[in-house]
């Protein structure tokens, strides 16, 4: 399996992490302290407050994100932090070990993957590895992962969300709550043509023709469909 590969190496100082769950934020903010030489560790429990931090915290140079997080669903959290900050690594640490998984987050960009409550050592050579501009796995997960087909339908829906910009992301998830137009405008602060024109690039970009269509293809990246698809495909 093709995995990205960052550009020049790097020393993290801020790391931002993005989990709902303070007890673990803070105990993973000590970890990174202690094994990495990171200076300082802001938390975010939700992808909204992570978006804020980016924005308000040029400092920041690396991400730490929980893939389950209340205010998005599936993989879309890591393609609109993608989006928002395309040159930083994003390393998943979560719970949640399926191969499909991690294999469908390392093809939407993510710099590897930590499973939660691993030893020191573990985030010790991620850190190291990510430093080096490599793509990081525990021990023996690589070899797991080869077995996952290098092509699937999240692939593809991946591949058309990751062009959207932080604001059509933003609208086309307001628009999968089922959220109207002139409401989309009222929530974002901006006039009405505005949010047509965004749905209209929306469409163009998503390669579909309807709202409908948009949102069943958004719901492709969704845990549920990854994992549905790889049984299908047994």
């Amino acid at each position: 399996m093709t995995m990205p590969i960052h550009s020049a190496p790097r020393s993290f100082r801020v790391a931002l992490v993005v989990d709902d769950h303070p007890l673990f934020c803070d105990a993973l903010a000590m970890t990174l302290r202690a094994v990495g030489g990171i200076a300082r560790c802001p938390t975010a429990d939700s992808l909204a407050a992570a978006l804020d931090h980016l924005g308000d915290d040029p400092e920041i140079d690396l991400v730490v994100l929980d893939l389950t997080l209340p205010d998005v669903s599936g993989l879309d959290g890591l393609l609109r932090l993608r989006a928002a900050a395309p040159r930083l690594p994003v390393v998943i640490v979560s719970a949640i070990d399926d191969r499909r998984v991690i294999a469908s987050a390392l093809r939407a960009g993510a710099a590897g993957f930590v499973p939660k409550h691993s030893p020191r050592e573990v985030f010790r050579s991620a850190l190291a590895r990510l430093g080096e501009g490599g793509v990081f796995l525990p021990e023996g997960m690589a070899m797991e992962l080869d077995e996952v087909p290098a092509a699937s339908p999240q692939d593809e829906a991946m591949r058309r969300l990751a062009m959207l910009t932080p604001q059509q992301a933003r609208i086309l998830e307001l628009i999968c709550e089922g959220r109207l137009n002139k409401q989309i405008a009222h929530e974002l602060v901006i006039a009405d043509a505005t949010v047509k024109a965004h749905v209209t690039a929306i469409l163009r970009k998503l390669g579909v023709q309807t709202r409908t269509q948009a949102v069943l293809l958004a719901r492709e990246v969704s845990f549920q469909a990854i994992l549905h698809d790889g049984e299908e495909g047994r």
